[in-house]
C-alpha cells in the first residue's frame, strides 16, 4: 500500500497497459466526422522532462481527454523535436565526437542511431503523466516524411519568390558557428567598462564614448546629430582612428543621440544591428575584422577571442593616453538562446523568407485566432511589429534537413531538388546545370529546425494520411516560444495557403519555487520522475490543473498532498456508494424519485453545466475547483450523509430512489474528474461502471449531458439547516450521531415539510416541532 492511501503506481501501470493493449488513444477513421485536433507541441529529445514539461503538457492533456469525450473524434498526435543543435550536442557528448571532425552524412547516420536508442525511454515520460496522444504513431523533425515536407515546403516558396539567399551581415553564434535568427536572441545582463577615446579631428581631440573598443580597427565612419550644435561644424571632415590611425568620415545622422555618451557615434562593421543599418543605408564601404570562430582579423590582435582582445586594446590605449575616462556599466547584450554565447555579426551568405514586407498581414492573421489567454496576443503583436529581419532560416551545422539546392559554378543558375527525388542531401548528389551544362556546387546549409517545427500542422496529419486536415482546432504551448514557434507557423501557412493553421492557442506559463523562476542554472528545479513516483501522475496532474491559463504557478507540494487526498476520498467513496449498490444495475429508476434526490441531481445538472463551459473555453482550473468543491462538500459532506440510512435500512422505492441518485452522480463526477485524473477515474470505472456502461474506457465514453432543469435553492437551504444543526452539536461537544429533538420555525417546517424523514435521518433527531429553533440533546 503506497503510504496514505491506494496504491497509485500499481493502478497507473496497470491502466498504461491497459491503454495501449486496447488502442484506447488510436487515431480513428476522421471521414465524414468532425474532428477536433490538436497541433501537439513536440518535445526535444535531448534533454530529460522537466517539471515546466509535466505542467503544461498535462495542461493540454486536459483539454485533448475532454473533447473526446465531448465531440466524440479527436486527433491528438505526438512529435519529437530531434532536429537541430540540441541533438547534435548530445550526439557529440554520447559519443565524445565532434561534428566537423566527421562528414555530414556519417554524423547524420550517428545522429539518427542515437536518436533511435534514446527516443523509446524519452517518449515514456510523456506516457508516465497520462498523456493520451496515439504513440502508435509518432513524427519526428528529422524522419523522412519531415525532410521531403520541409524541403517541398522549402522549393514551393522559392518558386513563388518569398524565399532569396544574400550574402549579408548575418546574426552569428561564434560558439555554435552558425547563424541564427532574431527569434533566437535572449537579453542577458552583463558588466562592461564604457570608455571615452580621443579620435583626431583638425589636430583636436574628438571624444568618443564606446563599449567596444575592439571594434576601431573596423570603424567605417561617426555619427553626430544634425541638431547638436557642438559638432556643426565637423561634419563632413573626417576623424583619426585611435591607435590605427586611419581616417573615417563624419556624418550628420539622427541616430546619433545626443545625450548618450558624448553624442558621437562610432560605425564599425559590424558592433550591432545598427551598425548593420548604418553602413548599408550610408553606403559606407564594409571593413570586416570578425572571423566566424569569434575571434578578430585586426594588425596585432590576430587570432584573439573578442573579450581578451578588448582587454589588450584597452591597455594599449591606456598606455598611449588615448582614454579620457572610464566607468563601469551594466547593460543588455543579445545572446544565444541555445548557449548563451554573445552575438555577432557576421557577413556570410544565407537564405531568407520574406516576412518584413508582410507584418501588417501577419497582425491580420493573428486576429484570426481564438487566443486563450487573449493578453497573451499582445505578445504576439509586439514581437511583429518590432521585427527588423527577414527570417533567416539556414544554419552553418551537419545535422538538419538539407537545403535542396545546387548552384552552377559558371552560370549561377540556382537549381532545386525535384519533388520525386525529396528527402535529397546535395552533397550525396551530383547535378548539371541544365541551363549551360556545366558542374554544379551543392548547397551545404541545413535548414533551422524551426524552419520544419513551423510545419508541424502537416508533419501531424502526414502521419493519418493527411485525412485531419488544416487549419487544425487547435495549438497548445509554451508562452516564451510565441516569436518562434507560433509566429513561423502562421507565417508558413499564411505564405502556402493565405489561411490560418489553427483556430484556437492556447498558452500556459512557467513553474516557479517559491515565486522564482526555475532553471538549471539556479539549482532550483523539481524532477518530474521523483514527484511522480512520491505523488503519482494524477496528483502531479491535480497540482497543474490549478492554473489559470497562462498563469505562472508556484511548486508546492501541499498541492501535490492535496491531490493524493482527493484520489483516496473518491476511492473511499466509490466503495462505500458500491456496497449500498448491490443488486443494482446501472439503469433501473423508481417512478417517482425521493424529493431531495431530485433537488441534488438537478445540483449535479447544474455542476456538469459549469464544468462543461469552463473546458470549451479551455478553463480547466474553473472546472477542476468546481468538480472539487462539489465532490467534498456537495457530495460527500452532504448527500452522503442524507441518504445513507436509507440506501442501509430503506426499502422497495425510497431505497431504489437513493441508488439510481448515487450511481448516476458519482458516475457523472468521476467523468467530470477524468480528464484531470485519469488513472484513478479509469481504475474507479472499470472496476464498479463497465460492467452496466457501454463503452471499454471512461475517456470514449460521452461526456454527461446537461438537462433544462434548473437547480432550486431546496437542497442549499436544507444543508444550510443541516450545518446549523451540526454547529450546534460541536458547540455543545456533542458527537453527530447524537440524538436529539429539534424545533423548527413555522417558515422551515413547510419549506421542509416534504424532507422531514431526510432530516431525521442525516440528524438523528426523534421529533421536530414548530417552535424557536433549538436542538434538544436526549
Amino acid at each position: 500500500m503506497a503510504k496514505g492511501g491506494i496504491e497509485f503506481k500499481d493502478i497507473e501501470e496497470r491502466i498504461k497497459k491497459f491503454w495501449e493493449e486496447n488502442k484506447i488513444f488510436l487515431s480513428k477513421s476522421f471521414e465524414g466526422k468532425k474532428v477536433y485536433s490538436i497541433d501537439t507541441p513536440p518535445p526535444t529529445v535531448s534533454g530529460n522532462m522537466h517539471i515546466g514539461h509535466a505542467f503544461s503538457y498535462s495542461q493540454q492533456d486536459f483539454i485533448a481527454r475532454f473533447r473526446r469525450m465531448f465531440e466524440g473524434s479527436v486527433y491528438y498526435p505526438f512529435g519529437t523535436d530531434d532536429n537541430g543543435l540540441p541533438t547534435e550536442r548530445l550526439v557529440e557528448k554520447k559519443n565524445n565526437i565532434k561534428s566537423k571532425d566527421m562528414s555530414r552524412a556519417d554524423f547524420i547516420k550517428l545522429c539518427l542511431k542515437t536518436l533511435k536508442e534514446i527516443t523509446p525511454e524519452f517518449v515514456q515520460d510523456w506516457k508516465d503523466i497520462g498523456m493520451s496522444c496515439d504513440f502508435s504513431k509518432i513524427y519526428s523533425t528529422i524522419d523522412d516524411n519531415s525532410r521531403r515536407i520541409s524541403q517541398a515546403s522549402f522549393i514551393e516558396l522559392y518558386k513563388k519568390g518569398e524565399i532569396y539567399k544574400k550574402s549579408f551581415p548575418t546574426i552569428w553564434c561564434p560558439e555554435c558557428q552558425t547563424s541564427i535568427a532574431q527569434a533566437e536572441l535572449e537579453d542577458k545582463e552583463e558588466k562592461s567598462l564604457f570608455s571615452t577615446l580621443k579620435f583626431k579631428c583638425d589636430g583636436k581631440d574628438l571624444l568618443v564614448a564606446t563599449t567596444r573598443p575592439e571594434m576601431l580597427y573596423a570603424c567605417v565612419g561617426v555619427f553626430v546629430n544634425p541638431k547638436d550644435k557642438r559638432y556643426s561644424k565637423i561634419v563632413g571632415k573626417t576623424a583619426k582612428v585611435p591607435l590605427f590611425n586611419f581616417e573615417v568620415p563624419i556624418i550628420a545622422d539622427e541616430s546619433a543621440q545626443m545625450d548618450k555618451g558624448t553624442g558621437v557615434l562610432m560605425i564599425c562593421c559590424y558592433g550591432d544591428r545598427f551598425d548593420v543599418d548604418a553602413v548599408n543605408r550610408c553606403n559606407l564601404n564594409p571593413k570586416v575584422i570578425m572571423n566566424k570562430d569569434g575571434t578578430l582579423n585586426i594588425p596585432n590582435y590576430e587570432g584573439l577571442k573578442v573579450k581578451l582582445a578588448r582587454k589588450k586594446i584597452l591597455e594599449d590605449l591606456k598606455n598611449a593616453n588615448l582614454i579620457v575616462e572610464q566607468k563601469e556599466i551594466t547593460h543588455i547584450v543579445n545572446v544565444h538562446d541555445k548557449c548563451g554565447c554573445g552575438i555577432e555579426f557576421v557577413e556570410t551568405p544565407q537564405w531568407f523568407i520574406k516576412i518584413l514586407d508582410k507584418k501588417e498581414k501577419f497582425i491580420e492573421q493573428g486576429n484570426k485566432i481564438k487566443w486563450y489567454p487573449e493578453y497573451m496576443k499582445k505578445r504576439y503583436d509586439n514581437w511583429v511589429n518590432g521585427l527588423e529581419w527577414d527570417w533567416s532560416i539556414s544554419r552553418n551545422r551537419h545535422f538538419g534537413i538539407p537545403i535542396p539546392v545546387w548552384e552552377c559554378e559558371n552560370c549561377n543558375e540556382i537549381i532545386l531538388g525535384s519533388e520525386k527525388e525529396l528527402p535529397v542531401d546535395p552533397l550525396e548528389t551530383k547535378k548539371i546545370c541544365p541551363k549551360c551544362k556545366s558542374k554544379t556546387i551543392p548547397e551545404s546549409m541545413v535548414l533551422d529546425t524551426w524552419a520544419t517545427s513551423s510545419l508541424s500542422p502537416y508533419l501531424a496529419s502526414n502521419l493519418v494520411e493527411n485525412k485531419v486536415k488544416i487549419p487544425f482546432s487547435l495549438r497548445p504551448q509554451a508562452h516564451d516560444i510565441i516569436r518562434t514557434w507560433a509566429f513561423y507557423t502562421i507565417v508558413r501557412e499564411y505564405l502556402k495557403s493565405g489561411n490560418v493553421p489553427w483556430n484556437e492557442i492556447i498558452i500556459s506559463g512557467n513553474v516557479s519555487l517559491g515565486g522564482e523562476k526555475m532553471s538549471k542554472s539556479k539549482g532550483n528545479g523539481v524532477d518530474p520522475r521523483k514527484v511522480l513516483n512520491d505523488y503519482g501522475a494524477d496528483a502531479l496532474r491535480f497540482w497543474a490543473a490549478g492554473s489559470k491559463i497562462g498563469a505562472d504557478l508556484d511548486y508546492q507540494e501541499q498541492d501535490l498532498v492535496a491531490g493524493k487526498k482527493i484520489i483516496n476520498k473518491l476511492s473511499n467513496a466509490t466503495k462505500f456508494v458500491f456496497m449500498n449498490l448491490e443488486n443494482y444495475d446501472g439503469k433501473s429508476k423508481p417512478k417517482n424519485l425521493e424529493l431531495i434526490d431530485s433537488e441534488f441531481l438537478k445540483k449535479v445538472n447544474g455542476l456538469v453545466k459549469d464544468c462543461s463551459e469552463g473546458f470549451l473555453v479551455n478553463e480547466y482550473s474553473k472546472a477542476k475547483s468546481r468538480i472539487e468543491q462539489f465532490f467534498w462538500s456537495d457530495f460527500c459532506d452532504n448527500y452522503l450523509e442524507i441518504v445513507k440510512k436509507r440506501v442501509y435500512q430503506g426499502v422497495g422505492e425510497e431505497k431504489l430512489s437513493a441508488q439510481y441518485t448515487l450511481y448516476n452522480s458519482l458516475l457523472t463526477m468521476v467523468k467530470l474528474f477524468s480528464p484531470i485524473m485519469p488513472f484513478i477515474c479509469e481504475e474507479i470505472y472499470q472496476n464498479n461502471f463497465r460492467d452496466f456502461e457501454k463503452e471499454k474506457s471512461i475517456h470514449i465514453s460521452s461526456w454527461p449531458k446537461t438537462s433544462s432543469e434548473v437547480s432550486s435553492d431546496l437542497f442549499d437551504s436544507f444543508v444550510s439547516l443541516l450545518a446549523k444543526i451540526r454547529q450546534e452539536k460541536t458547540n455543545s461537544q456533542k458527537a453527530m450521531n447524537s440524538e436529539i429533538n429539534l424545533s423548527l420555525d413555522k417558515e422551515e417546517l413547510e419549506k421542509f415539510s416534504d424532507l422531514i424523514d431526510d432530516l431525521k435521518n442525516v440528524t438523528n433527531a426523534k421529533k421536530i416541532k414548530k417552535g424557536k429553533f433549538s436542538v434538544e440533546f436526549i
